[in-house]
């Protein structure tokens, strides 16, 4: 059912991109009087699921959910409809048409989907707010994993800044991008009442963006572990738990915070153990069964109540704005990760992936903030990748295009048809290998 759930919300998500993303092109080309053939969600190689003539136009849905396309009329794209160019340029003719007016209908998906996803983030802020656990309000400090004690962190510590920013939000993903796309230096903490200013190994990138160390953290918001429910099919939903009993210890070891449970059980997988609880002022102690993923089936109660979470509510003038710099800040996130893995500091390997990973990003249950928020951060990304100036993509016609504007002189169709059917094989290409490294992931039990 997760499955199910997932797959449903990524098909959502991007037939909704897609076709807006098409939209952009197909609208300024019927403005110009430029003739579209066809307007297609998901691709149709041999045969289509559905298809229908309006006028000139033809509207369809493929089988191949990988994206979607509109053919124009007089333009060489990855349908490589030579035969079409072979014959004199007629006037509804995307190659009959002036430079900038073709400019302008290849920008039309990318500037769609840029500001779709502002637009995304500004109505997420409007609709949900923003809710957030400021540092001084988690009285308990941070729980430290592996990731963390290799930085130097310690149980209890309060974070305060990364290099000269102050840290906002109690959450290691804050820290896990300044290492991995900003270069951090330094990592501010308040101990023992007094700051204390930690060093960041430069070598620390590529350990944290590996693949192995992906559903890592570095830290997480200390709390004590105060039971809610035991999960159906766990060894706990057998055992003698109940609501709100508040675990303190593995086997007579301490374990007075969620992180300290996990650890603990950690060495434990496979056995029994005897966890100890507090439950009406009387400590008892419940017998219980670890699963060979190191869980028991005990969850804990939200951090909301422990701790005072700040609520913004964003009026839709205020929404807008903090929305646009959300989204462009996403949106510089990508060039800087592109750069990092240019340069060396993240491997490919490890950040890469295709339809498998974007789908688990947006989780097994349906939760439409989630949704939004993704759809947006999607948009945002689509955008990005289509005005990379590769050929076969909308920055490759907008690179010549430009060029044409600039020299004045048309780059020949021939050149155009070899140049679109290079661009296309090295798309297929990196689709290919980031599908198959999903694929390998999955074979090997490391997705």
């Amino acid at each position: 059912m997760e499955t199910l759930v997932t797959a449903g919300q990524l098909i959502l998500s991007l037939s909704i991109l897609i076709v807006l993303h098409e939209l952009g092109h197909f609208v300024p080309a019927k403005l110009f009087n430029t003739r579209v053939e066809k307007f297609y969600l998901f691709f149709d190689p041999w045969f289509e699921l559905f298809k229908i003539k309006k006028g000139e136009t033809e509207y369809g849905i493929g089988w191949l959910p990988l994206g979607g396309y509109v053919k124009i009329a007089g333009m060489i794209d990855e349908s490589m409809d030579t035969e079409q160019m072979k014959q004199p340029p007629q006037p509804w003719e995307f190659r009959s048409k002036p430079a900038w007016q073709r400019l302008i209908i290849m920008l039309g998906g990318v500037t769609v989907n840029f500001v779709l996803g502002l637009f995304l983030y500004g109505m997420v802020l409007w609709y949900y707010g923003e809710d957030y656990l400021a540092p001084e309000d988690a009285v308990y400090g941070i729980s430290v994993d592996s990731l963390g004690m290799e930085m130097g962190l310690q149980d209890g510590d309060i974070p305060v800044a990364v290099d000269t920013l102050r840290y906002r939000k109690m959450a290691d993903q804050t820290l896990k991008k300044a290492i991995i796309i900003d270069n951090a230096q330094t990592f501010t903490v308040r101990r023992d009442g007094r700051e204390v200013v930690l060093p960041i190994d430069s070598k620390l990138s590529k350990v944290v963006s590996s693949r192995a160390n992906k559903d890592k953290i570095i830290f997480t918001t200390r709390t004590p572990f105060t039971v809610y429910e035991t999960r159906e099919g766990y060894p706990a939903d057998s055992a003698d738990f109940e609501r709100d009993d508040v675990v303190i210890s593995v086997d007579g070891m301490p374990t007075p915070y969620f992180l300290d449970f996990a650890k603990a059980l950690r060495t434990k997988k496979g056995e029994r153990i005897d966890v100890g609880v507090l439950r009406s002022g009387d400590t008892v102690t419940v017998s219980t069964g670890v699963g060979q993923d190191g869980r028991t089936g005990l969850t804990a109660y939200p951090d909301t109540l422990y701790f005072d979470y700040t609520h913004v509510d964003y009026s839709l003038l205020s929404a807008l704005p903090a929305g646009a710099t959300r989204g462009w800040s996403a949106l510089t996130d990508q060039f800087k990760a592109f750069g990092q893995m240019f340069q060396g500091n993240i491997k490919a390997s490890d950040s890469l992936g295709g339809i498998g990973s974007i789908a688990s990003l947006y989780g097994g249950t349906w939760d439409w903030q989630r949704f939004w928020s993704m759809t947006a951060l999607l948009s945002l990304i689509l955008a990005f990748m289509n005005l990379l100036p590769i050929p076969a993509l909308d920055g490759g016609h907008v690179m010549f295009l430009l060029y044409e504007v600039v020299t004045g002189r048309k780059p020949s169709d021939k050149f155009m048809e070899v140049a679109t059917l290079v661009g296309f094989i090295l798309v297929i290409g990196l689709m290919l290998y980031a599908n198959g490294l999903d694929v390998w992931r999955w074979i090997t039990g490391k997705f």
